[in-house]
């Protein structure tokens, strides 16, 4: 079975951490033994546009080809424009770049596998009729939840990838929920998941990990992980550690624009981007895990600190909720570093978070969110689309002419 992947973020020795997820799944892919290639587009601006701002006239370091743990991945480049998912969709050049690809390395697949509905979904819209195969789209979250209300073009492209799609699959119930409000389709809920091997307890104490990490053991960490931008909420948690005593100390792992303006606070740690290996030790070393984002998928950090039983915080939006479940009541509301400092209160006075919500919530990840077993589920859903295409071909040349 040949697969050819799109999508917009996919790891690389430049950038690991984007696109983990992602990585996550092909490998579980490829173990199953499925021949997966990856396009990966790159945006480049044009000489005019890259005087506007210095992140434009940065150079790419990302290799255009290379084959990652057994995956080729190639990344051509595409000409890209400011604020282009607002209002100049970008899929019909990436889909001019990806085809060169295809036709120039003789790439051959009998499904093609899209990522995020804008713009992997739309490019794949266009090289599936090209190419006359069909395709597939995941749905990961703000595709969904932010890019098609930016404008009525958004709006468009993101209804046209979703519509013209083979199958359609969302990582969480929500994402389904509101691709059905927006487009009338019905998707299936199919999550990433998680190598559940890798975020098994280890035997080492939590204050080795800490010695290690160089952080203090004096203290309660609040540990976050992820983007350093404003939608993640990190301004909130951290006037929320501000508000707090000296008990409590905020740990915040990445990289991101906002990082300058969380620098010399007292109580702060600054870790900048750590290797993804590195991100189990970070959450062994938590008291507790927070992600005060304003808008998410299904959050795969916040599944992985529970499947190493840590006490998570976390706003509810996106897929939190199905994820928490019967503990959805520990989900607090976006946007309030109160709720946020009320939370850290409650957890760390034990009157929050138990026991019994740790053995639950990881009982619901070994269940529902590994990562080997759902790409079993994926492995049939690519056979089925495909099988039913071969079938339509089959139906046409009986047809009489």
């Amino acid at each position: 079975m040949k697969i050819l992947w799109i999508t917009s973020v996919y790891p690389s020795a430049q950038k690991p951490g984007e696109g983990v997820f992602h990585e996550t799944q092909a490998q579980e892919l490829y173990k199953l033994g499925i021949d997966i290639t990856v396009i990966c587009p790159r945006p480049f601006h044009p000489a005019p546009v890259r005087m506007l701002k210095k992140a434009y006239r940065k150079k790419d370091a990302r290799p255009e080809y290379e084959i990652r743990k057994g995956i080729p991945v190639y990344r051509p480049l595409y000409q890209a424009l400011p604020g282009q998912l607002k209002w100049a969709q970008p899929h019909r050049r990436i889909a001019a770049s990806v085809l060169r690809t295809i036709r120039k390395n003789r790439l051959n697949a009998e499904l093609i596998h899209a990522h995020f509905a804008m713009p992997s979904g739309g490019t794949a819209a266009i090289v599936s009729q090209a190419l006359g195969i069909p395709y597939m789209l995941t749905l990961h979250g703000s595709d969904v939840n932010i890019y098609p209300h930016y404008s009525k073009g958004a709006y468009k492209a993101f209804r046209t990838a979703v519509q013209s799609a083979a199958d359609v699959l969302a990582v969480s119930p929500k994402l389904q929920e509101q691709t059905r409000k927006l487009t009338g389709v019905n998707s299936t809920v199919l999550p990433i998941g998680i190598q559940l091997g890798r975020f098994q307890e280890n035997e080492m104490p939590k204050h080795e990990i800490r010695k290690k990490l160089g952080l203090p053991q004096d203290r309660m960490l609040l540990v976050y992980i992820g983007r350093l931008v404003k939608e993640k909420g990190i301004f909130e948690l951290a006037e929320a550690t501000d508000s707090l005593d000296e008990r409590f100390t905020a740990v915040f792992v990445g990289d991101g624009p906002a990082k300058p303006m969380l620098e010399h606070k007292d109580k702060i740690i600054l870790t900048g981007q750590v290797p993804n290996q590195k991100v189990k030790e970070y959450l062994l070393a938590a008291d507790m895990f927070v992600l005060p984002s304003y808008s998410e998928g299904m959050p795969t950090v916040v599944i992985e600190a529970l499947s190493l039983q840590v006490p998570v915080i976390c706003t509810d939006v996106g897929g939190a909720g199905a994820l928490f479940g019967d503990h959805r009541h520990l989900l607090i509301e976006p946007k309030s570093s109160l709720a946020l400092t009320n939370a850290i209160v409650s957890y760390a006075d034990q009157d929050g978070w138990k026991p019994d919500v740790s053995a639950d919530l990881y009982q619901t990840i070994r269940t529902e969110y590994d990562a080997s077993k759902n790409a079993m589920a994926l492995r049939d859903r690519y056979q089925a689309v495909i099988q039913a295409q071969e079938e339509q071909f089959k139906a046409e040349r009986q047809r009489p002419s």
